[in-house]
């Protein structure tokens, strides 16, 4: 039986209720790291658990410059305009040196922040390398159980880390732009391998026979990628976000994907083996932050340090011995 309290309760109902106030706050204390707030969140989360699932997540990446807030604000106004509840979970990038970070991405989607069936939370990447925020996974279940029923994730940006994103979402779009270079060195073949979809961008003005050019490239680039599914092969679309619908045909595609996966069963599968995954790398993430805690390996690491820098002990050595430790 899950233990409650009165002021878990009413976080419970903000978010069931749809209230934008208690959705923000349960936001805060999931991204929380104090001890106090991680377990009222486990305590909201396991309540609302059971209205999570019922939206299509979709994960934005692209190399930088690409226009991923444009692309996600002309899309999202779209979907809202239809009827849809669109959450849009934007990750900024944080300073390594302070720890900061802009978090402007409302700055950016003025006319999305601002339609009734959107939500717009921006958060920091903090130490997370996936590209993702270490939260967004439950973040994204609080947004369904409030009722949306779309929940697209922008990314920091396509680096060799980027791919966590993929893990999490039932659509991996990337975003790509022409006439800046050789397209396909911008970015990595593995991100290209995840791709459920790819879209090059800016297909507007002087920029279409650019952008006809690259989709020819692109389609001839992923004649040689070995699709995932036998379902789906991976389609090239080129869109405009600064047409209104210019977005509608990537939207199609995205429905289209989610019919024919949950036809084959394939999206249960997905979602299933996201689950196990996000629970391994919970673990991993756990694991690591009892080890930095552990009061008998802080008193050892810099003996054992200074063993591996004089060339005392060898590295594997030594993490064998920190690790005994645990």
């Amino acid at each position: 039986m899950i233990q409650t309290d009165p002021e878990s309760e009413s976080f419970v109902q903000g978010i069931l209720d749809g209230n934008r106030r208690m959705i923000a706050k349960t936001i805060t204390l999931i991204e929380s790291s104090l001890k106090a707030h991680q377990k009222k969140a486990f305590l909201v989360m396991e309540k609302i658990l059971h209205q999570t699932g019922n939206s299509i997540r979709v994960g934005i990446t692209g190399v930088p410059g690409v226009g991923k807030s444009t692309f996600i604000e002309n899309l999202g106004v779209y979907l809202a305009d239809l009827g849809h509840k669109v959450a849009v979970l934007a990750v900024d990038p944080t300073s390594r040196r302070s720890g900061g970070s802009i978090l402007g991405d409302k700055t950016r989607m003025e006319k999305l922040s601002a339609h009734a069936n959107a939500f717009i939370r921006p958060s920091p990447a903090g130490e997370t390398l996936g590209g993702v925020a270490a939260k967004t996974r439950e973040i994204m279940l609080v947004c369904e159980a409030a009722g949306f029923d779309v929940i697209l994730v922008e990314t920091v940006g396509v680096g060799q880390s980027e791919t966590s994103v993929a893990s999490m979402v039932d659509f991996f779009l990337v975003l790509m732009i022409a006439g800046a270079g050789d397209e396909l060195q911008g970015i990595k073949k593995g991100v290209l391998e995840l791709a459920d979809g790819i879209a090059i961008n800016k297909a507007d003005g002087d920029n279409l026979k650019a952008v006809e050019k690259a989709k020819a490239d692109l389609d001839m680039a992923m004649h040689f990628i070995r699709p995932e599914s036998p379902t789906w092969s991976t389609p090239v679309l080129t869109c405009s976000s600064v047409i209104d619908g210019g977005t509608q045909a990537v939207w199609e595609i995205i429905l289209d994907h989610n019919l024919k996966f949950k036809a084959s069963g394939e999206f249960l599968q997905r979602r299933k083996k996201q689950s196990l995954e996000w629970m391994w790398t919970l673990v991993e993430d756990g694991l690591k932050q009892r080890f930095k805690n552990n009061e008998k390996i802080n008193k050892e690491i810099v003996l054992v340090s200074q063993q591996v820098e004089n060339e005392k002990i060898s590295p594997t050595a030594a993490a064998e011995e920190l690790l005994s430790y645990l």
